[in-house]
C-alpha cells in the first residue's frame, strides 16, 4: 500500500492537466477583460450591453419558437 501511495505522489501526469486548466482559465479571464475594454464601459456598448442584446435576441427566438 505504501509503495502505491509513493508511486501516486511521484506521478507528474496530473500536474500537466492542472496546469492546462489554469492556463485555460486565465485565457478566459483575459478574453472577458479584453472584450469589456474594447467594447466600452457604458451599458449600451459595453459587455453588459452585449449580454443584454444577446438575451433579447434569444428571448425573441424562444417566443417565436414557442408560439
Amino acid at each position: 500500500m505504501n509503495a502505491k501511495l509513493m508511486q501516486f505522489l511521484r506521478d507528474e501526469d496530473g500536474i500537466t492537466a492542472i496546469e492546462y486548466g489554469i492556463i485555460g482559465g486565465l485565457i478566459v479571464v483575459a478574453l472577458f477583460v479584453a472584450v469589456g475594454f474594447l467594447t466600452g464601459s457604458d451599458n449600451a456598448s459595453g459587455l453588459k450591453g452585449i449580454y443584454h442584446a444577446l438575451g433579447t435576441k434569444l428571448t425573441g427566438v424562444g417566443t417565436a419558437v414557442g408560439s
